[in-house]
């Protein structure tokens, strides 16, 4: 009886310590190569530890194989109390689950950070705390940045606000074996008479541009500049499409602004100009050797 006693103590202790690993872990999934460590209350002769073969079963002393990839250890546990209970092993077994070694424990970052590459975390971490593993964002990274997770090869999209309580806020978890991806951020071009023509990297905390704002980072329209005639030029599956903006008007508040889409093309275009056509695609033509402002 003082035996039973103490294994009931002990297996209280060991629930508790796994509740609290589980809740901390919760959506850490077990995954292949893993290694499990499996206990049965009042029957430790089924206790055993094993890993998770490259199919994601694991062998059990008595029950055969039981698929545990993709599942949390309390799901990996209610599998194995299922195959038990299937088998005649037992009839109220009640079975515990801990992850005693990942053997995926890294995450790899790649694309617009400064030090891409796989970086070792053992447990779930803040999104922000693992891009830092990687020395954070370039100049040139979009803010949307794309998260898939291990086995399910999900993917989660989640914004890098640059305001920091929105950030810590709104930060998820990363877990081991997870892929971080961080592209590039899109390129307008504001081409004609402004004062500094050129490409601009759409690397504002909404990862998206306005016309006006667009105008303002190349300086302005100069004075011998006709706004009132400006272009926005839009590439389609179908080639580039020419559309009149009111430059001018929004300007003036008379017309509101418009957001840009990645590679739109604005040409304002010269006083002395002002009875030169000048063609969608020739305009694209000088949008691909223009300069890139990083800012």
């Amino acid at each position: 009886m003082k035996r039973r006693n103490k294994w009931i103590l002990s297996w209280l202790l060991l629930l508790c310590t796994g509740a609290a690993f589980a809740q901390s872990s919760e959506s850490l999934l077990i995954g292949p190569g893993d290694l499990l460590h499996v206990q049965v209350f009042d029957t430790p002769e089924l206790e055993q530890s094993g890993r998770v073969t490259d199919d994601g079963n694991l062998q059990l002393i008595m029950g055969g194989k039981v698929k545990v990839a993709g599942l949390t250890p309390g799901e990996a546990a209610r599998a194995i109390e299922a195959a038990l209970l299937r088998n005649h092993i037992l009839l109220k077994p009640h079975v515990l689950v801990t992850v005693a070694e990942y053997a995926t424990q890294k995450v790899s970052i790649l694309g617009q950070v400064k030090a891409p590459g796989a970086y070792t975390i053992e447990t779930p971490r803040s999104v922000l705390d693992v891009l830092s593993l990687a020395g954070g964002l370039t100049e040139l990274a979009d803010r949307r940045i794309l998260i898939e997770r291990k086995g399910t090869h999900e993917k989660i999209p989640y914004f890098v606000s640059n305001q920091a309580g929105v950030s810590m806020d709104t930060a998820i978890k990363v877990d081991p074996g997870d892929t971080i991806f961080v592209p590039k951020a899109g390129i307008v071009y504001v081409l004609g008479d402004v004062k500094m023509p050129g490409g601009y990297t759409m690397t504002n905390n909404e990862a998206q541009l306005t016309v006006l704002e667009l105008v303002s980072r190349a300086g302005g329209t100069n004075h011998t500049a006709v706004p009132s005639r400006a272009k926005l030029i839009r590439k389609t599956d179908s080639g580039y499409i020419e559309t009149p903006l009111p430059l001018s008007d929004m300007q003036k508040g008379k017309k509101p602004d418009m957001p840009l889409q990645a590679n739109d093309i604005i040409y304002v275009p010269f006083s002395y100009l002002r009875n030169f056509a000048l063609g969608a695609a020739a305009i694209a033509s000088s949008a691909a050797s223009a300069a890139i402002y990083r800012f």
